[in-house]
C-alpha cells in the first residue's frame, strides 16, 4: 500500500512525498463528521489508546466546536 501511494504521488508530480498516514487522519476525520462513534474508530483504526483516535482526528486540533453536532445537521 505504501508503494503505490508513493508511486502515485509521484506520479501526479507532488512536490511533497506521499505517504499513508495523511490518508490515515483523512479517513478518521470523515468518519467522525459523519457521526461515526469515537470508539468505533478507534476500533477501526487499531488504536489502542483513545489519545491516538482523536490525534488521528485532529480533535485536539479543533477543541469542542471542530465536531458538528448531531442536530446540527
Amino acid at each position: 500500500m505504501q508503494r503505490a501511494v508513493h508511486d502515485a504521488g509521484r506520479a501526479a508530480a507532488l512536490a511533497k512525498r506521499a505517504t499513508c498516514r495523511p490518508l490515515r487522519h483523512s479517513f478518521a476525520s470523515h468518519l467522525l463528521e459523519a457521526g461515526i462513534h469515537i470508539r468505533t474508530i478507534q476500533t477501526l483504526l487499531g488504536n489502542k489508546a483513545l489519545r491516538n483516535t482523536m490525534i488521528d482526528t485532529h480533535i485536539i486540533d479543533r477543541g469542542p466546536l471542530g465536531v458538528i453536532s448531531p442536530l446540527g445537521r
